[in-house]
């Protein structure tokens, strides 16, 4: 019994060699090949990472955008100038005031153009990274279309119908969010959204917009060049307000300061004239009506057909992407990979990054493969690189892991691979006389069972 016990040993021992074998580095010329190993250190490594390589680029179709929702300015041309005829007698002008508004604070709103501007010392500037501008180069943004403004690193934020105040508490909130120091003062620099129209005898019919100071009578009239008229007892200062026409006869005006400081509000249109007959002065305040409601009607159409030609290039471009992802599934496009193989989770090939380079470490720490913990052996790690010179075909350089320093890990962060690059990480020799035992075990045990019979 003893004697056929270790007869069968003698001979699984002698056959070991041909039950299991393992892969390995060997340097020098064998087989053909020439393999020449370099330790992997801080010099090798920046060696290593010298050789020519461009990172594949992604199609041009995933920089492009769809565009902006922004709808163009529509045309618009000059109000035009209503023409009167004269009354030959005119009468008595009666006083109608608008009521007293009281609109509180002002509210940004679509148009206007604000300003962020942040202490320029410190580093707060920089924090910001170029989004809010410092005393000397403020960055101005136009509240769109939807009520927001567009700012870099942060988003669409939306200030219209706020107050200042308030807006600048809903900027600090969402700077507070995206980690941005939100040390900055807000403020307007264009007023564009609240406007009120004149026009008849002044000087220079305008649109005035509505500041922070509030807006009155006396100052729009000022701005319009004044009042220009022949006769003043027969001339009168109408303002149409929310579907009602008001009047003040120019003599009464200027003999009331308080008539002089009536506040104006957001839509007002004030005409000054010296004709008694309303429906002439009304006429005018239905033309600025009317050109009011060809432009939104403009500016919604060319909101609508800007929507459409947004979504349908975005279509085209999804379609374009999903065309490029099936043809990188089916095969048909040319990709970079790594293969790791060895004493690895599972023997893969890492794709290697689009516009930019994969290290050592990514392939083996990546959930897909990685170091078996319980058959490799960390101090046998190699990254595999065929020659690219056609002279030297055959040429191996073995570039050398060990990190049975953990402190070596850390080059493999640094370590760049390179297409066809093999990341080879051998076995412990345990795992060697494991696998063998395992192949051998049902050989010894069949003898000794034989052997008992």
């Amino acid at each position: 019994m003893k004697a056929l016990f270790f007869l069968a040993v003698a001979v699984g021992l002698a056959s070991c060699s041909a039950i299991y074998r393992s892969s390995s580095v060997v340097p020098g010329v064998s087989d053909g090949v020439n393999v020449r190993v370099v330790p992997m250190n801080a010099e090798t490594v920046v060696q290593a990472n010298r050789s020519p390589y461009q990172p594949q680029t992604l199609p041009a179709v995933f920089s492009l955008t769809a565009g902006s929702a922004t709808a163009p300015s529509a045309a618009t041309s000059g109000l035009p100038a209503p023409v009167f005829d004269r009354e030959v007698q005119p009468q008595a002008l009666q006083l109608k005031i608008p009521p007293p508004a009281s609109v509180g604070p002002y509210k940004i709103g679509v148009g206007d153009v604000v300003l962020l501007s942040t202490p320029s010392t410190g580093t707060t500037a920089e924090a910001l990274s170029g989004l809010l501008a410092a005393q000397n180069a403020r960055n101005g943004y136009t509240v769109q279309d939807d009520g927001s403004i567009n700012i870099p690193n942060v988003g669409r934020v939306r200030i219209a119908g706020l107050s200042i105040e308030d807006a600048e508490a809903e900027l600090f909130q969402r700077l507070v969010e995206n980690q941005i120091d939100p040390t900055f003062s807000l403020e307007i620099s264009q007023f564009n959204s609240q406007k009120v129209s004149i026009g008849g005898g002044v000087g220079s019919p305008a649109v005035i917009p509505i500041a922070l100071t509030p807006l009155v009578l006396s100052d729009a009239l000022a701005s319009a060049g004044g009042v220009i008229v022949e006769d003043q007892d027969f001339a009168s200062v109408r303002i149409y307000r929310d579907g009602v026409l008001y009047q003040i006869p120019l003599t009464t005006l200027y003999e009331r300061a308080d008539l002089l400081r009536t506040r104006l509000i957001d839509g007002d249109a004030i005409f000054v004239d010296t004709e008694y007959e309303l429906e002439r002065a009304e006429s005018y305040f239905q033309q600025q009506i009317t050109l009011v409601n060809a432009r939104q009607n403009a500016r919604q159409g060319a909101l609508k057909e800007l929507d459409t030609a947004i979504e349908r290039r975005r279509t085209e471009l999804n379609e374009l992407r999903l065309n490029y992802r099936v043809r990188r599934e089916l095969g048909a496009d040319y990709l970079e990979y790594v293969y790791l193989t060895g004493e690895v989770g599972r023997q893969v090939r890492f794709p290697l990054p689009f516009e930019a380079t994969a290290s050592l470490a990514d392939a083996m720490f990546d959930q897909s493969s990685g170091i078996s913990v319980e058959t490799g052996d960390v101090s046998q790690i190699y990254v595999l690189r065929a020659s690219s010179d056609p002279r030297e075909f055959g040429a191996v350089t073995a570039w050398h892991l060990d990190t049975r320093n953990a402190a070596n890990f850390s080059l493999a962060t640094k370590f760049e691979l390179r297409p066809d690059d093999i990341v080879f990480i051998a076995q412990q020799p345990v795992t060697t006389w494991n696998r063998a035992i395992s192949q051998m075990l049902p050989d010894l045990l069949s003898v000794t069972r034989v052997a008992a019979e």
